[in-house]
């Protein structure tokens, strides 16, 4: 209720002064976002006008209840290209296969799906997840979108008629249609191509120019005036929009042998949306330094989506080109979303009968340019270049996408992700650590003599089930330095972190075994959470209370504490190369990390 009063609050805060602002931001995106609109419902294998209805339903709900003043919303080609592979895992109706209209009502359902799933998310606050999503499996994702779209669009640039019978992948349907799809048509080659090199300068200059240039709208309108010039004819290519705006309409939300083929896809949907829409709102914040709630973000996308399904509109998120070009325009508020959704509306009352003028194999340009936009190449390459680990997510992620499935890729490449971070967390760090001749506790180094009857060891890591390898190896280590002759032994545990269970069962047996023994063992650098854990389970009712040094900065140091306390426990034991046995005053003896 509160984020609802939050957007309640904004409409009421109309700022007539910043109308002009946000209207010049509003016409320069809606520019953009009209034929991006038609282009993405086409990749998702839908009529073009479900990307208008989205373009302006989805984007004007999205800008009033979300808290970015700058994202805007609507259909993406990486969510596009999920949508397609999702209707091609529905079952097969009873003449193997669905109408349009059908298909229509199978994305509805899925908006529908994915808003439901968005706005549990937002619900049970865990909007914050989101960042636990490597970037390096974002860009791999994009990578292999963006590589589907473009090879996806290669039979409609060239003229060719694509083969699918709805349940092959975009690299399947690719190599049937350039197998057996007949000869390229050479007017539509030549639209295509020529709308492709045309595009290439428009986007040098568009880097040039300090003002945003709409090079998509422009590119498309050019080729649509010189088709006849190619000698270009319709052959059943012709996008047929219905004027007017969307209708409301119910999902088919009794088709539940649809709900289950599309429920992982959905989940896919939701996830990667929001994770798009908080990583896009993040970056243009990081500039304008303006304070961001994910929750309501996640719950602002969900709403649109759950809202829009009702309206004819396909799964969206937010969008990384156009949220940018309404930044660099110089929108102030959540207004330019709303009124770039209304200049989309304003277009399909007026200009939808213009759209069967254009031809698909420039439709096709566009979309081979966003595929290539997708690829974020120069990070990309410093991905490949960071390490090791982000190469095989990114990868991975990429690899799954284009192989395996687009909607599962997302999930893959988190799941490879914790894979190979789990082995990264339990890396286990032992340190042994010495008192030299100048008074100080520090590592010891190769030429260091060992100290026979005292060891102090440092540990750092994670101390959860999957370092309980290495920590048995250490334990070992210690036991072995007991047979050898060390009566007192010292473990800094200050840089320990997450103990769980199994790593503290392991280091009670270990502490009880050397009480049998009667070697002391010396616990120091003991942090908050770590005493807690000892306390939870009880070790202070067996543990001597001087064997455990808390950790606090405002006492000293409990590592100093605890080599005092040695070397009491040892008393004139002292082996052969201690350099306290040289000392004349012991008493002046200062023990320093």
């Amino acid at each position: 209720m509160e984020k609802l009063r939050q957007s309640i609050h904004f409409l009421a805060a109309f700022d007539s002064r910043r109308l002009r602002r946000d209207l010049i931001a509003a016409l320069t995106v809606a520019a953009v976002a009209i034929p991006q609109d038609m282009a993405y419902a086409q990749i998702a294998g839908i009529p073009p006008q479900y990307g208008l209805y989205t373009g302006f339903v989805f984007t004007a709900l999205a800008a009033l209840f979300g808290s970015s003043a700058h994202l805007i919303s609507g259909p993406t080609n990486a969510i596009s290209l999920v949508v397609f592979s999702a209707l091609a895992t529905l079952p097969l109706g009873p003449d193997q296969a669905y109408s349009e209209l059908e298909m229509v009502r199978a994305v509805w359902l899925l908006a529908f799906m994915v808003g439901i799933i968005q706005i549990l998310i937002a619900l049970l606050r865990l909007g914050d997840l989101t960042r636990y999503v490597s970037e390096s499996v974002l860009l791999g994702f994009m990578a292999g979108a963006g590589v589907l779209i473009i090879l996806g669009q290669i039979p409609n640039l060239l003229g060719m008629k694509p083969l699918d019978d709805g349940r092959l992948t975009v690299l399947q349907r690719v190599w049937l249609t350039l197998r057996d799809g007949g000869g390229v048509d050479r007017p539509s080659a030549l639209l295509g191509l020529g709308t492709l090199m045309l595009l290439i300068p428009m986007r040098m200059l568009k880097q040039r120019l300090t003002a945003p240039f709409p090079d998509l709208l422009l590119a498309l309108i050019l080729a649509t005036v010189a088709a006849p010039l190619f000698g270009w004819q319709p052959k059943g290519e012709i996008l047929n929009v219905a004027r007017g705006l969307p209708a409301p309409v119910l999902p088919p939300l009794n088709r539940f042998d649809w709900v289950r083929p599309l429920s992982g896809s959905a989940a896919t949907i939701a996830a990667l949306g929001l994770v798009e829409a908080v990583a896009v709102s993040k970056a243009i914040a990081a500039r304008t330094k303006q304070r961001l709630d994910f929750n309501r973000e996640c719950l602002a996308q969900g709403l649109a989506h759950l809202v829009g399904s009702f309206f004819q509109c396909m799964p969206g998120s937010g969008s990384l080109t156009r949220s940018n070009i309404n930044y660099q325009a110089g929108a102030v508020s959540r207004w330019a979303g709303v009124l770039s959704a209304l200049v989309v509306a304003v277009a399909l009352l007026l200009l939808a009968p213009l759209a069967r003028h254009v031809p698909k194999p420039a439709l096709a340009a566009l979309l081979i340019i966003t595929g290539y936009r997708l690829i974020d190449r120069s990070r990309l390459l410093y991905c490949l270049r960071a390490t090791r680990y982000d190469a095989v997510i990114a990868l991975s992620t990429a690899a799954a996408a284009m192989f395996i499935s687009v909607e599962l890729s997302i999930l893959i490449g988190i799941c490879v992700s914790f894979l190979l971070f789990v082995p990264r967390a339990a890396r286990l760090r032992v340190t042994e650590m010495i008192v030299s001749s100048e008074r100080v506790v520090r590592e010891r180094q190769p030429n260091d003599r060992e100290c026979g009857n005292l060891a102090i060891f440092a540990l750092e890591g994670e101390l959860f089930f999957g370092a309980a390898p290495l920590l048995a190896e250490f334990l070992d280590l210690l036991r072995q330095r007991v047979k050898q002759g060390a009566r007192v032994l010292v473990l800094r545990l200050k840089r320990i972190r997450n103990p769980d269970m199994v790593c503290l069962e392991m280091l009670q047996q270990f502490l009880e075994e050397m009480q049998d023994r009667n070697v002391p063992v010396l616990l120091c650098g003991i942090r908050p959470d770590f005493e807690q854990a000892l306390r939870n389970l009880r070790f202070h009712h067996w543990l001597p209370q001087d064997s455990v040094f808390l950790e606090d900065v405002t006492m000293g140091s409990s590592t100093l504490k605890a080599v005092r306390r040695a070397y009491e426990l040892l008393g004139n034991d002292l082996c052969p190369t201690c350099p306290r046995r040289d000392s004349n005053d012991k008493q002046e003896w200062y023990y320093m990390i």
